[in-house]
């Protein structure tokens, strides 16, 4: 797997990637509010009130489930927010953090809320098409944030991003790449999963392809696609450290 650190890929039209930050903040607070909480019965029912089981919004005989289209709408957003552990949400952040700034950046902040949110809930339904009945719950950003990889790849195909994998070995590749071979690979393990490993790889490919469109529209005029066009002038990104051939450690 490639674990994206960052790309050299100036934001142009906003100062600060306000939004995906709080997407980030918010995704951590839920966390810690999770962790918090008492480990019973009574957890496992909070879980279940706020994520999203494609059962209970169709309805299913898997279960004593009733159809409640009002919850199922509703828990598609509250989901996004939950994770399933530390790892699961660190990765998810990340992700976030390397991509999200660049396609808030097309879109601008009020619109970026509206493209993720979008998004998260294609993936969700594109997982409840996958298994219609089921009674499992799904939690995550990574639908809604799969959607921001799609974009990004059909906005910046040439960004350079630096990844890191194996004995962290750091090297550089172009997106089109890192994200080609990242949507590839959640088809190839959607197409082979029997959902026991419980990741939703459907969700994952159904917000890429929403990204993927959806940005023609919710960019902002002007803003090319495909890294077509001349860039605009870059704002000053100090933070971001020059990408390097070097180990880290």
């Amino acid at each position: 797997m490639l674990l994206p650190l960052y790309d050299q890929n100036p934001i142009v039209h906003i100062r600060f990637q306000a939004v995906t930050f709080l997407i980030i903040a918010t995704c951590v607070a839920v966390f810690l509010w999770e962790l918090a909480l008492p480990p019973a019965p009574e957890t496992e029912l909070r879980f279940y009130r706020f994520a999203f089981v494609p059962g209970r919004l169709f309805g299913t005989a898997e279960g004593d489930l009733r159809p409640d289209l009002l919850w199922g709408i509703g828990s598609i957003a509250t989901s996004m927010f939950l994770h399933a552990g530390f790892w699961h949400l660190v990765g998810n952040m990340l992700f976030l953090w390397v991509y999200g700034d660049n396609v808030e950046d097309a879109t601008g902040h009020v619109r970026f809320v509206v493209f993720y949110l979008v998004c998260g809930a294609a993936a969700a339904m594109a997982q409840a098409a996958a298994d219609p009945h089921t009674a499992v719950p799904m939690i995550g950003a990574s639908g809604a944030i799969s959607g921001v990889l799609g974009a990004y790849l059909v906005l910046h195909p040439g960004a350079r991003i630096l990844v890191m994998t194996f004995f962290f070995l750091t090297f550089q590749l172009r997106a089109f790449w890192v994200l080609g071979l990242w949507i590839v690979y959640q088809v190839v393990l959607g197409l082979a999963s029997d959902g026991r490993e419980g990741v939703a790889w459907w969700a994952h490919v159904g917000g890429f392809v929403a990204g993927a469109v959806l940005i023609t529209v919710f960019r902002r005029r002007g803003v090319p696609l495909f890294g077509r066009g001349p860039i605009p002038p870059r704002r000053s990104r100090s933070s971001i450290p020059r990408i390097s051939r070097r180990r880290r450690r």
